[in-house]
């Protein structure tokens, strides 16, 4: 890959020109499948290649960052977007401006802060942990939010999978109540470890929702 000013191969131009096609063709094409067929045609004629499949598509996903900046979008939304590390180039427009329509919404800052305070729970609890017990719920706080994430991730999913991004994000905007209420009255770190695992799993689950179009926790202050 170019380092610093040097590109005697012109790959920064030929990343540019790759994700010009990719956004404006209106073809399900996989930036990383891509990546991947190409290496397996290379290596079928006999060629000699590192795995380069992941700094591949992290370069061209930073070409893709410039691009945008340069088209005018701004970099908490251009991060929230690119965070998911996104394949699907001719979907990213999509992503950008069903965020920038969520960054509009009053419960836009304190969702993106609940998204970047349980990325830190979680980064500091198993990475296995279980999924919620609704026989382990205790506080009304937590019922509240189990039943709120029950609710909403089938119709996340619908609607991330129809391509609906901007729908998805409002579906995820109903949850800020019961997140705030959750982190006013509920201890998540307590000492009995099956409470606890019930708890980080339940955070896990609406983390899991919460990051679904986009890494709002980027649009936090």
């Amino acid at each position: 890959m170019p380092t610093g000013d040097k590109d005697p191969f012109g790959l920064r131009r030929a990343a540019l020109g790759v994700l010009r096609i990719l956004m404006e063709t209106p073809l399900p094409l996989d930036l990383g499948e891509l990546i991947a067929d190409a290496r397996a045609a290379l290596l079928s004629q006999g060629l000699q290649l590192a795995a380069v499949d992941e700094s591949l598509l992290a370069f061209i996903l930073d070409r893709l960052r410039g691009m945008l900046r340069d088209a005018g979008h701004s970099v908490d939304v251009i991060e929230a977007v690119l965070a998911q590390r996104p394949t699907r180039i001719d979907l990213v427009p999509a992503r950008l401006a069903a965020v920038r329509e969520f960054q509009a919404l009053p419960e836009a800052l304190a969702l993106a802060a609940a998204n970047k305070r349980i990325g830190n729970i979680l980064k500091k609890a198993d990475a296995d942990l279980p999924e919620p017990d609704i026989a382990l719920l205790e506080e009304e706080a937590e019922k509240a939010l189990f039943q709120r994430v029950l609710l909403m991730a089938p119709l996340v999913h619908s609607h991330v999978a129809n391509e609906d991004y901007a729908d998805a994000l409002k579906v995820l905007a109903a949850v800020r109540g019961e997140v705030d209420r959750f982190f006013d009255e509920v201890m998540v770190n307590v000492q009995e470890p099956l409470l606890r695992g019930n708890r980080l799993g339940l955070l896990k689950a609406l983390y899991e929702q919460l990051n679904a179009v986009a890494d709002i926790s980027k649009l936090a202050v």
